[in-house]
């Protein structure tokens, strides 16, 4: 009975800590920051740098640009491959590449 009383008493302190109200659940959020941990993910593949445009789009959209990509670092370091990639690219970018292996085929024209 005693153990009951205490957990009660203790749970009722910790509802009293609580923020009340939106502004101070903001400004409680504001305060914190996120750890991190050393061994946190990190991203998996090889940089290379868009040395290229092939100027042509795929896709059914044409959402998709072909890119001469040079690898910067691996065992391939130095290789010119050509990848399809989604998105905003310009010559000069870097981006992450998953794999070195495959190349993708040119944009053939009908």
């Amino acid at each position: 009975m005693a153990e009951e009383q205490k957990i009660e008493s203790t749970h009722k302190e910790s509802m009293a800590q609580k923020p009340k109200g939106k502004a101070q659940e903001e400004s409680t959020h504001s305060q914190q920051t996120v750890p991190t941990a050393p061994d946190e993910k990190k991203f998996e593949g090889y940089l290379s740098e868009v040395v290229e445009l092939a100027g042509r789009r795929t896709g059914i959209y044409g959402e998709i640009k072909q890119a001469m990509c040079k690898i910067l670092e691996g065992k391939d370091k130095g290789r010119v491959i050509r990848r399809n990639i989604a998105g905003r690219i310009e010559v000069g970018d870097i981006i992450r590449l998953p794999d070195t292996s495959r190349e993708d085929k040119p944009i053939r024209s009908r």
